[in-house]
């Protein structure tokens, strides 16, 4: 096993603010509360623990749950023990979340529980003292069905075409026998395979709606590593954040704070972009087919696209004896997970995280607890046949991660029997006109600009020629270009990240049930850096 390294803003694939948020950039420290190391989980458990929402009472209502949704789920011990220690206040909660993503939709799926797993691990060895509990959310109350509703397998796209409304959730699984019939097809034959087919098979086709058939799938991958799997979309659970849900409906209160801190944040740098932008009312109507945006108009409340309509009165009554039936939306989610959960840390996407650093004033100023922000890890995995090119082809790491234009450009100048370099060029005649200037200045002041426009034209004219010489040069070695550019095709599928494009069916067909062992194995989920997996 070889493994490579690459910073992340070296990639070229994170945003600035996570770059900087990874750097310690002390213009970001208010934003959030801890950086996640090791020492600093002493810290969180600490303020934690003092919390109002990780009581017995608020444990036992969330044990209670997960009990009630694993009833009918065949799983390990080890989740089973992992729920019932949810229950004594020296546990605590490391999670992630995720769209309920066909067949698991991209790679990094994977990686976000397996860091979420590895963490648990990690402070375990550390503070022996407590329990630690990797959860899996599922966004079963998204809207957004086009975002899920299929997966890339081999650059061929297998898409659940069907009318939708309502939570993602409750979606029934009838039609997914015809994915299933063509994906079936396109796997081959062997034990891999079969594994795979089976897999979808009993998770899509044997489970009536999304969310069982995603706990399922969810579990059978992960069950032997304690992974407990949470559907927060339950009135119990809901029962507990009413007075937050309250308190939106009255005041609006997160539109007001995280309003403030998005201007902060613009204010800081101008690459720093907004993920979202917060609503007057950050809450949903839910019921059966229905999840529409709730809104006030001249004190009346109204759920959109409907004819419903509530006095103040009337939605606050509707809040306490049908809490199940608001959702919160991005905004209000994460202060709703760590209200219900006694979660220590959120790992997620470098977007995911982004939108969070928007949100640790509403968590002030709802007095909860904000926790630690960790980002996921990545992989590129190569097979050893792709290593092997990689060598042939003298191309580095940071090769194979730049852009498509950039990555033929640089391959071409290194290659080339010719220096198509013309920087020497350049400063040769910028030399020359420097002469140029001092003359004009000891003459006449108004040849400057004549002198002037000459250097630009000659120096736009070396260019000319650079990229003239260069376009020659890549016919020439159209080759060997075709030949790293194939290669970094199938590394970078759609010149993306291959942990955004591809499923994980790909890679298990190739190295079977050894594929999660491998990767819990490899990875360090406090690592800072990109991992290059060579399997």
């Amino acid at each position: 096993m070889q493994k490579d390294y690459i910073p992340f803003k070296d990639t070229g694939y994170f945003s600035s603010i996570i770059c900087d948020y990874l750097d310690k950039k002390s213009n970001l420290t208010s934003f959030y509360n801890h950086f996640p190391n090791v020492d600093n989980f002493k810290k969180q458990i600490r303020e934690k623990s003092r919390s109002s929402f990780v009581s017995k009472s608020q444990r036992k209502v969330l044990v209670s749950v997960l009990n009630k949704q694993y009833q009918n789920n065949i799983t390990s011990e080890k989740t089973l023990s992992n729920i019932t220690s949810l229950g004594a206040l020296n546990t605590y909660t490391i999670t992630t979340g995720h769209q309920l993503n066909l067949f698991t939709g991209p790679l990094y799926f994977l990686y976000k529980i397996i860091s979420t797993i590895n963490l648990s691990e990690v402070l375990k060895q550390h503070y022996p003292n407590y329990n630690f509990v990797p959860v899996y959310w599922m966004a079963t109350e998204d809207h957004d069905f086009e975002e899920i509703n299929y997966f890339n397998f081999r650059g061929k796209k297998f898409q659940w075409n069907r009318d939708s409304s309502g939570a993602v959730g409750n979606l029934s699984t009838n039609g997914l026998d015809e994915v299933f019939n063509l994906y079936s097809k396109e796997i081959g034959l062997g034990k891999n395979a079969d594994a795979i087919r089976n897999l979808f098979e009993s998770a899509y086709l044997k489970n009536d709606n999304l969310t069982d058939a995603t706990r399922y799938l969810a579990n059978e991958l992960f069950k032997d590593y304690g992974l407990v799997i949470i559907d927060a979309s339950h009135k119990d659970l809901k029962a507990l954040f009413v007075p937050f849900i309250e308190q939106e409906l009255v005041k609006q209160s997160s539109f007001k704070v995280v309003s403030k801190t998005n201007e902060r944040i613009s204010e800081l740098q101008e690459d720093y972009d907004i993920q979202v932008n917060p609503r007057d009312i950050n809450l949903f109507y839910l019921k059966d087919n229905l999840r529409e945006r709730i809104v006030v108009e001249d004190h009346t409340f109204k759920v959109l696209k409907t004819e419903m309509t509530f006095s103040q009165l009337e939605m606050l009554n509707e809040v306490s004896e049908h809490p199940e039936r608001f959702s919160p939306n991005v905004i209000m989610r994460p202060l709703y997970q760590e209200v219900i959960l006694p979660n220590l840390c959120y790992i997620g996407g470098g977007g995911e995280l982004a939108y969070w650093l928007q949100l640790k004033d509403y968590f002030d100023k709802s007095d909860v607890v904000y926790p630690l922000l960790l980002l996921r890890n990545s992989v590129l995995i190569q097979s050893k046949n792709q290593f092997k090119k990689l060598q042939k082809l003298k191309l580095s790491t940071r090769d194979i991660f730049l852009r498509r234009s950039d990555f033929i450009n640089k391959k071409v100048r290194e290659i080339s029997n010719i220096d198509i370099d013309f920087s020497t060029q350049k400063e040769h005649l910028k030399q020359q006109f420097e002469a140029l200037y001092k003359l004009a200045e000891q003459t006449d002041k108004s040849f400057l600009g004549a002198v002037k426009a000459q250097e630009v034209k000659q120096l736009k004219g070396l260019d000319h020629l650079e990229k003239r010489l260069l376009k020659a040069q890549k016919r020439k070695l159209s080759e060997e270009v075709s030949r790293m550019t194939d290669l970094q095709n199938e590394l970078f599928p759609n010149q993306g990240l291959q942990e955004r494009n591809a499923n994980f069916s790909e890679f298990y067909l190739d190295y079977g049930e050894a594929l999660i062992p491998t990767l819990m194995q490899h990875l360090d989920p406090l690592a800072d850096e990109f991992v290059i997996l060579n399997l």
